[in-house]
């Protein structure tokens, strides 16, 4: 029963919660999804026990620090002395976050992680203080298909990645990296992602089309099917096709909506010819007012839903495509006011409208969620 508790102990990172919860911790009847929300200054730790026959759990501690545990676990002991223990456990699904949280108990708790079913890990506001130690010879890396990050920090800089990423098997398929402090990879340090077919750097508003080239390390997305890009900074099609170019990725879907998207490019800039994988782009929510020049000749899939187009665009404006999605744009829209000059929500369709203003809302957040201390 200790080893379970210094286990449970070494998987107990949080989020923001409402501090009137009555209990910590609730289990749904199907023993199947686990919730904690420790609020408290001085939580009830062992109410994570609940979460024990749990397929997912989350767990959130509204900001608290756990380098307290560093004194109560050894988060350098030998992990293979729980594998018994971790093996039985049935969750697949882990998200914890809002919390500082010590670069070598995060690894303590890999290391533990590693010999479990676990296949998708969540981490969100946190502060990962300290270096990560060296992957030991002997540790087995944490067998993930997915691993999602929304707005963590790391004491490490730009060689995050690439000190996380020895911790994990190569066969993760799904990384998402949302509100990062630092988007910007140490490429020559980072090892190629042989498996992954989904990448979302969403929500990365400085991130721009030179960003871009720094984040998609050349040659480390040899699988790269979809990317997701929207609220990222990007200007314009064109400068995001020679982003992809330059980095030798060439995804199958691309999402470039919630962007304020230019129709033209800079007439200096080089034409870039977009490559054939490339069968659905996304361009919805970008301020289009005509469709952009430089599109891939030939798509599958083309969205140019809740736009500011007042007329429907002619055949020879776009590309050979068999899904065309236009819904939302004024044209389509009897009575919906031309935009004019200086109106940010003018030539808008409200249902089109009321997204948007979420999507500014969830901006003001990311930059709230930035600023704030942790407790």
């Amino acid at each position: 029963m200790e080893s379970a508790s210094c286990l449970l102990l070494l998987l107990l990172p949080l989020v923001h919660v409402s501090a009137t919860t009555p209990e910590p911790c609730e289990l749904d009847d199907e023993d199947f999804r686990c919730v904690c929300n420790f609020s408290e200054p001085q939580p009830d730790w062992s109410e994570a026990f609940q979460c024990v026959s749990a397929v997912e759990v989350e767990i959130r501690v509204g900001g608290l620090s756990l380098e307290p545990f560093l004194t109560r676990v050894d988060a350098d002991a030998d992990p293979r002395q729980y594998a018994d223990t971790v093996k039985a456990l049935r969750v697949r699904r882990l998200t914890v976050g809002a919390a500082q949280v010590p670069a070598q108990l995060l690894v303590g708790a890999l290391r533990v992680l590693a010999y479990s079913r676990l296949q998708e890990l969540t981490l969100e506001d946190l502060e990962i203080t300290g270096t990560m130690p060296p992957l030991p010879l002997e540790a087995t890396g944490l067998a993930l298909s997915s691993l999602r990050l929304r707005n963590v920090s790391w004491a490490t800089g730009r060689s995050w990645l690439a000190e996380l990423q020895q911790w994990l098997k190569p066969g993760l398929k799904v990384l998402s990296i949302a509100q990062a402090h630092s988007p910007a990879f140490s490429c020559e340090q980072v090892r190629a992602f042989p498996a992954l077919t989904s990448l979302d750097l969403s929500d990365n508003p400085g991130l721009g089309e030179r960003g871009l080239i720094a984040a998609l390390c050349p040659h480390k997305f040899p699988a790269l099917q979809n990317l997701a890009l929207r609220n990222t900074g990007m200007e314009t099609p064109t400068g995001v096709c020679a982003a992809l170019a330059a980095a030798g990725v060439q995804p199958h879907s691309l999402d470039l909506s919630h962007n304020s998207l230019r129709a033209t490019a800079n007439p200096s800039a080089p034409r870039c010819m977009w490559s054939s994988a490339l069968n659905s782009l996304n361009l919805s929510f970008a301020g289009l007012e005509q469709v952009p020049k430089g599109l891939p000749a030939k798509l599958r899939v083309l969205d140019l839903s809740c736009n500011r187009l007042n007329r429907a665009p002619r055949p020879d404006e776009l590309p050979q495509v068999d899904n065309l999605t236009l819904d939302g744009n004024p044209f389509l829209v009897p009575g919906t006011a031309l935009p004019q000059e200086g109106s940010m929500n003018s030539g808008v369709v409200p249902a089109c409208a009321r997204s948007t203003l979420s999507v500014g809302v969830s901006g003001t957040l990311v930059l709230l969620q930035g600023a704030r201390g942790f407790v």
